[in-house]
């Protein structure tokens, strides 16, 4: 699992399926955001308990920590050729890069244990900075050999 800072590879580019839709910047929204994605995946067969957690971690960092009010946060799921599934949440603080794991529990507390757990789950993720005022934290899980098993976690 690594962390990366560039911009998502090729392999989200041009993908087999691509479903991205904007959600308020709510509690709410971000429940939203891990249904759709479970309806996505369930149609595309690439369930996975993992990659809806990832999106359940990410939409939450997007409500928590990337809210401006009256603005919305943008899922987006891509599904390569490959079987590799894209997951990226884009929100309007660019300000405001993400704290992960122990330095943020010094800096706010018990929260910001999210992103350790993106970067167990996730093959690779990372963080693209713009269009300004926005930043995208992606993250790219692999299927595992044969495909995606229905609750793989």
């Amino acid at each position: 699992m690594t962390r990366e800072s560039a911009a998502v590879g090729p392999l989200c580019a041009d993908p087999l399926y691509r479903f991205s839709v904007p959600l308020s910047a709510t509690r709410r929204g971000a429940r939203l955001a891990r249904l759709l994605a479970a309806e996505r995946l369930r149609e595309w067969g690439a369930e996975s308990d993992a990659a809806l957690l990832v999106v359940a971690e990410l939409a939450a960092n997007a409500v928590l920590h990337g809210r401006v009010p009256g603005r919305s946060f943008r899922l987006t799921l891509a599904l390569a050729d490959s079987g590799t599934l894209c997951v990226e949440v884009t929100d309007t603080r660019g300000d405001r890069p993400p704290v992960q794991g122990r330095l943020a529990a010094e800096v706010l507390g018990e929260s910001g244990y999210g992103l350790l757990l993106v970067g167990e789950l996730a093959d690779r993720w990372g963080v693209r900075q713009g269009p300004v005022p926005c930043k995208t934290v992606w993250a790219e899980l692999d299927p595992v050999a044969g495909g995606w098993p229905s609750g793989q976690a």
